[in-house]
């Protein structure tokens, strides 16, 4: 390629079908979001004394902490479904996700035994155990931490052109 095609950047995820991972990835990390960030404002609704207790990282009740994640999550989806701005809408998915790793590490780091409520009441509803939930939620985690990241880092990686060219 020569003159001004040659100095673009290349379309996201352009070549090895990568478009198509990107494509499918956000699709996914936005129908995750939506699941659980519906799960948490639907629990931050509720009526459990659960909701009343402070959260021992940011102070806040766990109820206004479920609500506001909740939204965000349901934000960032919502980018990931309907925004053509793919590189915006990884970096919210890799910004959220951080956050959230970040999260888990400052409770390992107090030493908190308990599974995170992070899906609320909607463990009860699927009569799931909490740390099985607490298990799948940490893969999901991965997903999105390392599906964001990665992308993220492919494209932003430097072209590769042609011998020759």
């Amino acid at each position: 390629m020569t003159g001004e095609l040659a100095s673009k950047p290349a379309a996201f995820g352009a070549g090895l079908g990568h478009g198509r991972v990107g494509r499918w990835f956000l699709a996914s990390a936005g129908a995750v979001l939506v699941l659980t960030g519906g799960a948490k404002l639907w629990s931050a609704l509720g009526t459990s004394k659960f909701l009343a207790a402070v959260d021992p990282i940011l102070g806040l009740k766990f109820g206004q902490l479920m609500l506001a994640v909740g939204l965000a999550e349901i934000a960032v989806a919502l980018v990931c479904c309907f925004s053509r701005r793919r590189t915006l809408a990884l970096g919210l998915v890799a910004w959220l996700a951080t956050n959230f790793l970040v999260y888990r590490v400052g409770l390992w780091w107090m030493d908190w035994k308990r599974p995170c409520g992070c899906l609320g009441h909607l463990t009860d509803a699927l009569h799931l155990s909490p740390q099985m939930v607490d298990n799948i939620m940490k893969v999901l985690l991965a997903y999105l931490l390392i599906g964001s990241y990665g992308l993220v880092i492919w494209r932003w990686r430097p072209e590769i052109k042609p011998n020759g060219a």
